[in-house]
């Protein structure tokens, strides 16, 4: 990335199902939802929103392996998206073995993203 323009940060829970693409498709969510930028066309070259580079870290706690992360990066609607994966996160006990919720354990997964964005 040549210019670093916004970096926003968000974090994302699956409670229930051990499902980490679930929690980070939250984390980046959450990361993008709250904010709004207007004036990042203007700010690209050529001031055109697919010029817009996205770089997606995450810091998940378990089963690294299972992570979708072409379901992750669909949440960004415009540019060119890379995601990284570092450990991190948090896998803590939810209290509860659902087993309509598809629980393998009674683990919940905390994953949290950073969403850099520029050209």
């Amino acid at each position: 990335m040549k210019q670093l323009l916004f970096i926003q940060i968000g974090t994302g829970i699956d409670v229930h199902g051990q499902n980490i693409t679930k929690a980070a498709q939250r984390a980046v969510e959450d990361a993008i939802h709250h904010n709004s930028m207007p004036g990042i066309e203007k700010a690209l070259p050529e001031q055109r929103l697919d010029n817009m580079v996205v770089n997606v870290k995450l810091a998940v706690p378990a089963d690294e392996e299972k992570l979708d992360t072409e379901k992750v990066k669909s949440i960004i609607p415009y540019g060119t998206v890379s995601v990284e994966v570092i450990p991190g996160g948090m896998a803590t006990t939810s209290g509860i073995f659902l087993e309509d919720k598809q629980d393998k354990n009674d683990m919940m997964y905390i994953v949290n993203a950073a969403v850099e964005t520029g050209y």
